[in-house]
């Protein structure tokens, strides 16, 4: 059986959001994605597998959509979610797990240098080799998104604050592109990263102060 046939259920309608179909994909995508961000939020291991499943769907929708600076982004997410459990696990120090933490100084240089290069180069590939008609906003919110998955990979507080700038761009880029579920999916995911923010903020705090507290030597 092709890949094609498998697959091809997954693309068809549920039901007409705005005269506009919504696929399964869309529906099992906006189900996953925000049990998969609520969990994140929560430094719930279980995120990474779930989250796997979670952009396997979005990729399906986003070829569709032609936004394929997204859709590329979702097979560089299977590796990421796959580093990303690990490192939840084992990228502590002596290989405990991880806790929260911020963004150095040196990690935030590194990633603006290397999302203005990824950007312009994706802008480029898409202007030059794809019909999409979105190629910046397409680029940008696919660049954001790596950094925000490379800081949620390694527990940096400031992670929430790049899925937050990326959210309010995906937001009105998926309505204009008529994937009106997953708009709303990621004005969900808009809410739950203000609440990871929150949370995330919260237990670093609790952390320091129960350091401080404890008796030297």
């Amino acid at each position: 059986m092709a890949l094609h046939d498998l697959l091809g259920p997954l693309l068809r309608p549920v039901f007409f959001l705005g005269g506009v179909p919504t696929t399964w994909a869309e529906l099992l995508g906006f189900v996953t994605g925000a049990v998969t961000v609520w969990l994140v939020v929560r430094q719930n291991i279980w995120n990474w597998p779930l989250g796997i499943a979670n952009v396997v769907l979005l990729g399906l929708i986003f070829v569709e959509g032609r936004l394929y600076a997204d859709a590329g982004l979702q097979a560089v997410y299977v590796v990421l979610q796959f580093w990303g459990w690990w490192s939840w696990l084992y990228g502590g120090q002596a290989r405990t797990r991880l806790t929260v933490r911020r963004t150095s100084r040196v990690e935030w240089s590194v990633l603006t240098v290397a999302g203005l290069v990824v950007t312009g180069v994706l802008t480029w590939l898409l202007s030059t080799w794809t019909d999409s008609d979105v190629p910046f906003w397409d680029s940008v919110t696919t660049t954001i998104s790596l950094m925000a998955t490379y800081g949620q990979s390694r527990k940096l507080l400031e992670s929430w604050w790049l899925w937050i700038a990326a959210d309010l761009v995906y937001i009105p880029l998926y309505a204009v592109k008529g994937l009106h579920l997953t708009s709303v999916l990621y004005f969900v995911f808009l809410g739950l990263c203000v609440a990871g923010l929150v949370d995330w903020r919260r237990d670093r705090s609790a952390r320091q102060t129960v350091t401080a507290a404890e008796p030297a030597g």
